[in-house]
């Protein structure tokens, strides 16, 4: 999918969950202003050991409004009422094998939920696996759609098209 059907996703969306991963940190925290720039309810939902540096989640959001950040135990409920679930650079923490296959890898992580959002969309450079080498079902779900390139340039071309 392009940034601007994710904007136009977005754009119709009542509720919005966003999923700032490692990619956000290294876009600079632009996508703090995904889940604030749209319509309606919005959240961030945030994994235990997100990312790959201890705390980068905690420290590249000075701003940040900390009443809609909610840790994995108390979002996960939320997903199945929610339009739009974005994931931004993760992949490990949102993949579906960890409770539906018993012989992955990863088989009894807990995850971000994702998938059960009635849209997820997940902005990766790419289909490659995450740090654990597992394959992610999720990108092939029939409610997933996939937002390719780099984080930063990705999420300033959403919020252009969210401005337009």
């Amino acid at each position: 999918m392009s940034a601007v059907e994710t904007a136009e996703l977005l754009r119709e969306a009542k509720n919005v969950i966003s999923l700032p991963d490692y990619g956000t940190a290294v876009a600079q925290a632009s996508g703090c202003r995904i889940t604030t720039s749209g319509r309606g309810q919005g959240a961030f939902a945030i994994h235990p050991v997100a990312g790959r540096m201890p705390g980068h989640m905690t420290c590249c959001w000075p701003a940040r409004p900390y009443d809609i950040v909610m840790e994995m135990d108390e979002i996960n409920e939320d997903f199945p009422d929610t339009d739009v679930a974005i994931v931004i650079g993760a992949n490990d923490i949102v993949n579906p094998a960890a409770q539906d296959d018993p012989t992955s890898p990863i088989a009894g992580m807990p995850v971000l939920e994702v998938w059960k959002a009635k849209t997820s969309i997940v902005m990766k450079r790419s289909m490659a696996s995450g740090y654990a080498g597992v394959d992610n079902p999720l990108f092939y779900k029939e409610n997933n759609r996939m937002l390719f390139g780099d984080a930063k340039k990705m999420l300033d071309e959403v919020l252009g098209a969210l401005r337009a």
